[in-house]
């Protein structure tokens, strides 16, 4: 069942999670302003507290630069007097937001987004904003490879997704932010194998670590939510945003280009599809989670040279907070 968009968009606002990130944050600045609808749209920026001296310089820099910021409706600045971390801040400003609008546009300060971005977003929350399977509206996808005469602009798949989504008021009420909760359902359900994509990407593993503290990810408790009340997200097969903070600056990213993908700058037609999982894009993602599988000692490689950059990191800011009185 195939339906033109007929539906009058209304246009949501955007929230944007910054915190130090000079050089990310103005990339996905002005990936937004040249977007179609940008100057119809209502900004909200939260900006993260910084954590201690070695942060107070590159937050500062941060601020300084989105209270100058323009080209939209309105820039609205919400300045963090603490630190918040990254998954307290996005819990507290979607909830804030979604409670005075009932709708809301996700981005963080590494998400870079096509120029036709807000008007895929708008388009699609308009149209599934009566259909209560429906949890979210996606701007990524993952690369993975189809037959050429595959031939599909968009689909759902069971769950949530992170980078550069939005969701409505009666969604977001869904997110269960106690972990324990949320694994106790999954073995209740006996879900574990769908949930980890026939085995092929261990989500189950990245809860327990949630509950055990060596993570703090908001997003894989918004994806087990969806997923255990049976809620679908939209997505592109061409994706409409490029994480660009896969560079091992972000919090729970280590540095890969697994996950890069051709910016579409091209408009997606707005029509309404059958709400049901897409079982082609399924085995593909399977077969590309599978790829994607790193050798241990590839692994333990990868995170002592992230350590060795944040420790070398601390030591060059430390001695420039030393000029600084705070």
């Amino acid at each position: 069942m195939k339906q033109n968009c007929n539906v009058k968009s209304t246009f949501s606002p955007i929230a944007l999670f910054v915190y130090k990130r000079i050089n990310h944050t103005i990339k996905t600045i002005e990936a937004l302003q040249n977007n179609e609808y940008a100057d119809k749209t209502d900004l909200f920026i939260f900006s993260d507290g910084y954590k201690g001296k070695e942060d107070y310089r590159q937050v500062a820099e941060v601020r300084s630069y989105i209270k100058k910021i323009d080209g939209f409706k309105s820039v609205n600045v919400i300045e963090r007097d603490k630190n918040f971390g990254l998954s307290k801040s996005i819990i507290s400003g979607v909830t804030h937001i979604v409670q005075n609008y009932g709708r809301i546009i996700v981005v963080e300060d590494d998400i870079v987004t096509s120029k036709y971005f807000l008007k895929y977003m708008n388009d699609y929350l308009t149209l599934y904003e009566k259909d209560e399977n429906v949890i979210s509206i996606s701007g990524y996808f993952y690369p993975i490879k189809l037959s050429t005469d595959y031939n599909i602009e968009i689909f759902f798949l069971k769950g949530a997704e992170c980078w550069g989504w939005a969701t409505w008021k009666r969604e977001w009420k869904l997110f269960e932010p106690d972990g324990k909760k949320l694994l106790l359902e999954i073995k209740k359900q006996k879900c574990k194998r769908e949930l980890n994509l026939n085995n092929t990407f261990n989500f189950f593993k990245m809860l327990k670590e949630q509950i055990a503290g060596k993570n703090d990810s908001w997003a894989i408790r918004w994806h087990v939510s969806a997923f255990l009340n049976n809620k679908y997200t939209l997505y592109p097969l061409k994706s409409l945003v490029y994480n660009s903070g896969l560079d091992g600056s972000g919090s729970h990213c280590i540095k890969t280009n697994c996950y890069d993908i051709q910016l579409n700058n091209e408009p997606i037609i707005c029509k309404k599809i059958e709400i049901k999982e897409n079982n082609v894009i399924i085995k593909s993602l399977e077969k590309y989670f599978q790829s994607l599988k790193i050798p241990f000692h590839l692994r333990i490689i990868n995170y002592i040279l992230k350590k060795i950059k944040k420790i070398f990191n601390i030591i060059i800011n430390n001695d420039e907070v030393s000029k600084i009185k705070v």
